[in-house]
């Protein structure tokens, strides 16, 4: 199931609905944490968007592992995939921590209607939240698309 689709890596497909998902949900958490008037309107949205992204995260995983055993890579390939492997672990907590924040700051607006203390100690967790799995995901992507392509484009480094 993690291996391929269609002759294609999963990791390879299932990593785009990461890269693309888990920064929409960033930026609208972002947003309705400093606009509180959006919360009604996008919280559910925000709240989905996070989901999806969360739910993806170890389904990249899982499919980067099978990938990494299909490779069989050495030298600095594998030092390269070793370290896109060591940080692509670290992806699913800020981006856990991105989803309850996302939840507790709508339910809590909700609930209480406005800005209160908590609420607004909540929304700044969750910007902070949303920015640690943006970072996470592109450090992450930076190593994975080096491994990836590295002896594609400068062939003289894999020699």
């Amino acid at each position: 199931m993690f291996d391929t689709f269609r002759g294609l890596p999963v990791h390879a497909l299932v990593v785009h609905a990461v890269v693309v998902l888990v920064p929409l949900a960033a930026l609208g958490l972002i947003l309705v944490a400093v606009r509180p008037s959006w919360r009604r309107s996008f919280g559910p949205v925000v709240v989905l968007l996070a989901t999806a992204g969360l739910a993806m995260v170890p389904v990249a995983t899982r499919s980067g592992h099978r990938l990494k055993e299909r490779l069989d890579a050495s030298g600095i390939v594998a030092k390269q995939i070793k370290n896109h492997q060591d940080m692509g672990s670290l992806v699913i907590w800020p981006t856990l921590a991105m989803w309850v924040l996302s939840i507790a700051l709508i339910a809590l607006d909700r609930r209480r209607g406005g800005s209160t203390g908590t609420t607004t100690a909540i929304a700044g967790l969750a910007v902070l939240a949303a920015l640690a799995s943006v970072a996470q995901g592109a450090v992450t992507g930076e190593l994975g698309t080096k491994a990836g392509w590295a002896c594609t484009i400068q062939s003289a480094a894999c020699k």
